[in-house]
């Protein structure tokens, strides 16, 4: 007889399944003279039309790769933990009024799912920009039961993949437009790439013994595995879970015992349990520092540096590369990172 453990992975996966075909099976049939127009009859590209993508870090794809064919609005900003997110009125409005939505996929906006759904059904184009991921590069910690870790934006060469996405999915609706989203997807390709070549070279400046990752919940993983540092989350991949007495214990020991000096705070986490570590620590008389706050699950203030994916990613390896121990310029890659 199938284990409890085994049913419910069967049945999310199997739920997951019928959502992921609603999602890219709706809103097909409408191809046929109203791709490349809008409502009006005018041609889109000189119109403009209207994205909407759920996390900055999607939006800030669609931005690049659109330009100024299309306006691009965001739902989640700076400080908004996707886990826990619940769409209000006026984000379910703003869905049903796009042509375009790009949301991360890989169960990040769980919350999301019904508003999701809802507007795909509604006949508007919905598109996952981690489904050309290969599942084998996925990560699928034992706690989430057969799904996978959703945080692969952490890593800037995977994260190029979702910027193939958005470009050919708004090729196909625009078409008239391809060269100007090709143009536009292999230019901001070429800057993930120097943002992997600069974090790479920040981070290896890092004492190997030193590249320990401690921070609130698990979304650093793939960072880790790209730029080879150990990850240790208190919470797991979703801020839902919760951290016992048992675990704080745990990951003061291990603080102590292999004498790390920093861990890190998170802009949609609360700091209580890294205070916690961090006061257990120096009651066993060991200095642990806050390293700083980086970047997880949402980028910083719109308007800033920060408040893109580059400077993300850049923040976050700066912070980390310099808190542990490593070196890395002040102000970061482009010299933009705030004091």
């Amino acid at each position: 007889m199938a284990s409890d453990a085994a049913i419910r992975r069967f049945t999310i996966l199997a739920c997951w399944l019928v959502v992921g075909f609603m999602l890219t099976g709706c809103g097909k049939g409408d191809t046929a003279g109203s791709t490349s127009r809008d409502a009006t009859g005018r041609d889109r590209s000189q119109s403009g039309y209207t994205i909407v993508a759920t996390v900055g870090m999607v939006a800030d794809i669609a931005r690049a790769v659109a330009g100024d064919r299309a306006e691009v609005i965001g739902l989640l900003g700076s400080g908004v933990d996707p886990h826990l997110y619940k769409p209000t009125r006026s984000d379910v409005e703003r869905l049903l009024a796009a042509d375009v939505i790009f949301y991360n996929g890989l169960l990040l906006e769980g919350k999301m799912t019904d508003s999701l759904v809802r507007a795909a059904t509604a006949g508007k184009k919905v598109h996952a920009v981690t489904e050309l991921l290969d599942e084998q590069y996925l990560l699928e910690p034992a706690e989430f039961h057969g799904l996978y870790d959703p945080h692969v934006w952490m890593d800037p060469a995977a994260w190029a993949h979702a910027v193939e996405v958005v470009r050919d999915k708004l090729t196909d609706f625009d078409p008239d437009s391809e060269s100007v989203y090709h143009a536009n997807a292999a230019a901001y390709t070429e800057q993930l790439a120097a943002l992997e070549r600069y974090a790479a070279g920040v981070l290896a400046s890092v004492p190997p013994e030193q590249r320990v990752l401690v921070t609130a919940h698990d979304a650093f993983n793939y960072f880790g595995r790209r730029f080879g540092y150990e990850v240790v989350g208190i919470q797991g991949l979703s801020t839902e879970s919760e951290a016992g007495v048992q675990d704080i214990e745990g990951l003061v020991d291990m603080l102590v015992e292999r004498d790390i000096g920093a861990v890190f705070v998170e802009s949609t986490v609360s700091p209580r349990n890294i205070n916690a570590l961090v006061a257990g620590a120096r009651a066993q008389g060991h200095t642990v520092a806050i390293g700083g706050k980086l970047f997880s699950d949402a980028m910083g203030d719109e308007g800033t540096y920060e408040g893109t994916y580059i400077g993300m990613i850049d923040h976050n390896a700066t912070i980390i590369a310099r808190a542990l121990g490593g070196t890395a310029p002040a102000r970061g890659m482009n010299g933009r990172l705030a004091e």
